[in-house]
């Protein structure tokens, strides 16, 4: 007898075995289903298209300094609110959000450490701090890592990531820090020192305007989003069709903007190469 035309009958429901949530991450460019873990093994590039991914600037860190050498410098420096900003949310309630997020006081981290045996200096902007943007103490915290590596003569890398650029909670006060680490960068090339610009999605505005777009070498990462404003604002401006891929890495080295697209997994050997030809490697000692 068929089972619908009995009388009495059982349906057994089959409970689903609960999947954990956060084990996987969908791509934003080709938008693959990736395990997490084996993103973050892969330096958070996508194994289906190479798209490169954020990385929180401790990781960034952890792959270019050699391993217990990170000093980071001026750690405790908070912005303040000298606006008295207020919107949906105050100034002082957005910092303070991401800073519980993040653990980070501001945008930057800055410091010392070794990379291949060789004294270098660092800064990198994390762009899940206000997206990264430049304020007071970003501008400060990067001038002072760049006078530290004159004072010591050491080449400096900066690492950016910022899609927000100056930040205008602070108004002038931000703005002011795009002349300020320009000038201080300027000081020293003056020196004869070293300083190299990494490029990561996105790097726009005042960020990129300044410090970010004036290295002796300027390093991007594939497929980044590089950049004053973004394309859509300009093509709304000018009323005309942008060409593919304009703004992108791939782009901007067609038109000499940057010097070199790198993947993630060779940044560290190719920023080595280059700081031994300039001069700071074995054959200057």
């Amino acid at each position: 007898m068929a089972l619908f035309g009995r009388k009495k009958y059982t349906l057994v429901k089959v409970k689903k075995k609960d999947i954990p949530a956060g084990l996987w991450s969908k791509c934003p460019e080709c938008e693959a289903p990736t395990y997490k873990k084996e993103l973050l093994n892969n330096f958070n590039v996508c194994p289906k298209c190479g798209f490169h991914l954020s990385l929180i600037a401790q990781r960034r860190i952890d792959l270019f300094i050699d391993k217990d050498t990170f000093k980071e410098r001026d750690a405790g420096l908070m912005s303040s609110d000298p606006l008295k900003f207020k919107g949906p949310k105050t100034y002082r309630e957005k910092l303070k959000k991401d800073q519980k997020r993040t653990g980070l006081k501001d945008a930057v981290v800055t410091g010392s450490g070794e990379l291949n045996g060789k004294p270098i200096v660092i800064a990198v902007t994390d762009s899940r701090f206000i997206m990264g943007s430049m304020g007071s103490v970003v501008g400060e915290k990067v001038t002072r890592a760049v006078e530290y590596a004159t004072e010591n003569k050491l080449p400096i890398v900066i690492i950016s990531g910022s899609g927000g650029g100056a930040r205008m909670y602070e108004g002038v006060f931000s703005l002011m820090q795009m002349a300020k680490t320009c000038a201080v960068l300027a000081r020293h090339n003056e020196a004869g020192l070293l300083h190299i610009s990494v490029l990561t999605n996105p790097t726009m505005a005042g960020v990129m305007a300044s410090f970010a777009g004036i290295g002796d070498v300027i390093i991007a990462e594939p497929k980044a989003l590089i950049g004053f404003t973004g394309p859509r604002v300009i093509e709304q401006t000018i009323r005309q069709k942008l060409p593919e891929g304009f703004q992108k890495s791939e782009f901007l080295l067609a038109h000499g903007l940057i010097d070199m697209i790198i993947e993630r997994k060779n940044l560290k050997e190719t920023i080595d190469q280059i700081i031994n030809y300039s001069g700071y490697g074995p054959a200057a000692l």
